[in-house]
């Protein structure tokens, strides 16, 4: 299989090399190991590490200018960790800040909150990137997987919102992949964005990168050791893993102990496998799956870029221009003073407006949108069919993370979902402000000499 991706790559090199005559860019790759230590002073309730947890970057260099893609297996990024690294990146690694996408895989599975030490490792993996830098072309493709659905749906026995599989709910299968070769058409990165949330071992209580991570591995072992597989978060505030049935099992056998107990947590959900009882065969083979569904999932995801790879690179990309900006919505905001998951309206009161960080790097025809922020999938959708560039896609929970809460779209307010029901932001705004504000951007960076 190796053997044939590379010549896939190789003819996407020669094909390259008939269509521009300008002096090839340069990128670099690396990834960091940043999986915390578990002891008596470990963060949160994690009893015990089921797979690692990275840094992955990839720096690309043309004409004198850099930018830098970078994803970290978390669950988010701190606005503290965002200014430190992005700091970091402009003083040290000449990568300005404007150029730097920071992007978070939003695994359920890894601490929340990190060190210093967390954020000097982010700078490591980038400046490890900067010095592996070696000519290199790109290339865009898309491709589709069906690992994700929409999970906004009416509950047949209640007739009221709840989570679960809706697949007729707006769902977005496209995997668009970044293909980085060198001279000899030899893989050295892959950067791909796609949309579903990371929660398949969010209740295990195991430190784990979760689907991204097993995705990235997947891809890293198929094209070689010397690879970087950096995952980037699509549009995933109203998508879950297709293959989730254990979770909704656990979810109602902790809700029948809980009953036994006198407790009703029917319309709540305590964090992680808080309460499970580990001790009954059935939790313990239903955990069990858990594990094996990642590797799964990641498997077919991986597959899906691996044939991106080979025969859906449309061709190789312009590289002729670098350039990133940034800009800041703000947004009328609520705050909920009622309880319940889902199912009820909200009652709310009026609260202080949010600001939503947006972000945009365009690497010749490929445009990145950036929002700090758990976006629907619509949104993206919307921002993909009016961007000026085919090659758009949106990278969510990037630089930073926004007050906001969940970011449903316009149509997704009339839902009672937990989504929905806990987003910090009124209606009516966060849609448009966000589409026509990454849309201004990309106006901006166009009109730069």
């Amino acid at each position: 299989m190796r053997q044939a991706l590379i010549l896939g790559f190789l003819a996407l090199w020669f094909c390259a090399g008939q269509a521009h005559s300008a002096e090839p860019m340069r990128v670099g790759a690396a990834k960091v190991d940043v999986t915390p230590s578990i002891d008596s002073g470990s963060p949160g309730s994690f009893t015990g590490i089921l797979d690692p947890l990275f840094v992955r970057a990839i720096v690309i260099e043309h004409d004198g200018r850099r930018a830098a893609l970078v994803t970290v297996d978390a669950g988010a990024i701190g606005a503290q960790t965002w200014e430190y690294v992005s700091q970091r990146a402009e003083a040290e690694l000449a990568i300005p800040k404007l150029q730097l996408l920071l992007t978070a895989t939003h695994t359920h599975s890894a601490p929340f909150v990190r060190d210093r030490a967390f954020d000097d490792r982010i700078v490591e993996a980038i400046a490890k990137a900067v010095t592996a830098l070696q000519p290199a072309r790109l290339a865009f493709g898309t491709g589709a997987s069906y690992i994700n659905v929409n999970r906004n749906i009416i509950d047949r026995k209640t007739n009221r919102w709840w989570e679960g599989p809706n697949y007729d709910g707006v769902s977005d299968k496209t995997v668009a992949v970044m293909a980085f070769v060198d001279p000899m058409g030899t893989p050295i990165a892959v950067y791909y964005n796609y949309g579903v949330h990371a929660v398949v071992t969010g209740n295990l209580d195991l430190i784990s990168a979760d689907i991204p991570g097993a995705t990235s591995n997947y891809i890293e072992e198929s094209l070689g050791p010397d690879v970087v597989a950096v995952w980037s978060t699509g549009a995933a505030g109203d998508q879950n893993p297709v293959y989730f049935q254990q979770t909704y099992d656990l979810r109602q056998l902790r809700i029948e102990d809980y009953a036994r107990r006198g407790e009703d947590i029917s319309n709540a959900m305590p964090p992680g496998g808080q309460g499970m009882d580990r001790s009954d065969p059935r939790v313990a083979l239903l955990m069990n799956q858990q594990k094996q569904m990642i590797l799964s999932m990641g498997q077919m995801l991986g597959e899906e870029v691996l044939h991106v790879t080979r025969s859906g690179l449309e061709r190789s990309v312009d590289t002729s221009a670098i350039m990133g900006a940034q800009s800041t919505i703000r947004c009328p905001g609520r705050q909920r003073t009622d309880q319940g998951r889902a199912g009820s309206p909200g009652i709310y009161v009026d609260a202080e407006p949010v600001d939503i960080r947006l972000s945009l790097l365009k690497i010749g025809d490929v445009v990145i949108g950036g929002v700090d922020g758990e976006v629907f999938t619509a949104i993206a959708q919307r921002f993909k069919a009016e961007s000026p560039f085919k090659h758009t896609m949106m990278a969510t929970l990037t630089n930073g993370m926004a007050r906001s809460g969940y970011i449903p779209s316009d149509e997704a307010f009339g839902y009672h979902t937990f989504e929905v029901l806990g987003s910090r932001l009124k209606p009516g705004c966060a849609e448009s402000a966000i589409v026509n504000g990454l849309l201004d951007l990309i106006e901006g960076v166009e009109e730069r000499p």
